[in-house]
């Protein structure tokens, strides 16, 4: 059987490492590009909040609705809030926040500097000594690992504000039962944890969206193969980087 497969996914690994370590390395050295910083944090940020708003009202309604019948046949309908709380802030929600945000960041990212680079426009920042490493690269994923927690608080917050509206519609629930219920055995390791890894989200989804846009080679055909590529390999890492983190976390600070 051929090896080549194996060599090329290895060979682009080992750049890909190489193209994190350069981060590593350059992000806090001048030229700090605070404007840009700024607008890719707008371009991450406010123009997701409809998205997110969308993804996380669908998923608290929809989790009280499927919940709800299972709970009331073994008499445990009052924890409801306390279950949606659990599962939409530890794991649900930064985990589909960070998906979507791969769908829409990565391929959009991927792709602009795709272009970029097909059409020359790098290189000629390079020739003006610019650094466009400091102003494509390490902007993009300062914005994201920014900006995916704060998303991801936004979309936690409107999840169980659909699961209340949903509470409220089956069943009247009062919304300081349903509030103090919630956030009971809710601890406050369990949200820093669980939100403050979506940075590292944030981080994949940029660097992986960067490099292969930074590495196009042809023309707009291997663009959109960049873009592609992007989002799978953001998205695929994202949930290999979850199981990680998920298991130190409950060997450092325990089950609920």
């Amino acid at each position: 059987m051929s090896t080549t497969p194996v060599k090329d996914f290895l060979s682009d690994f080992g750049d890909l490492v190489r193209f994190m370590m350069r981060f590593f390395n350059r992000f806090w050295r001048r030229p700090f590009e605070g404007r840009e910083l700024l607008r890719q944090m707008d371009e991450v940020g406010s123009k997701s909040f409809l998205l997110t708003s969308v993804t996380g009202l669908s998923i608290g309604i929809v989790m009280a609705m499927q919940s709800r019948g299972t709970l009331i046949r073994f008499g445990a309908e009052a924890v409801l809030p306390n279950m949606l709380a659990l599962s939409i802030i530890k794991e649900i929600g930064p985990v589909i926040t960070a998906l979507v945000l791969a769908g829409r960041l990565g391929a959009g990212i991927g792709a602009e500097i795709g272009s970029m680079r097909v059409t020359e426009q790098i290189d000629a920042l390079e020739v003006a000594a610019l650094k466009p490493f400091h102003f494509l690269v390490v902007t993009r994923v300062l914005a994201c690992m920014i900006m995916f927690p704060i998303l991801t608080l936004w979309t936690d917050s409107i999840a169980m504000f659909g699961g209340y509206i949903e509470s409220l519609i089956a069943s009247g629930m009062d919304y300081r039962i349903f509030i103090s219920t919630a956030f009971e055995s809710l601890r406050f390791s369990d949200v820093i944890i669980d939100t403050g890894k979506t940075a590292i989200f944030g981080f994949i989804v940029a660097i992986v969206s960067c490099y292969l846009g930074f590495h196009v080679r042809g023309g707009t055909r291997e663009v959109g193969q960049a873009a592609m590529r992007a989002v799978v390999g953001s998205s695929l890492l994202i949930l290999l980087t979850d199981v990680v983190i998920v298991r130190l976390s409950l060997l450092i600070f325990g089950d609920v």
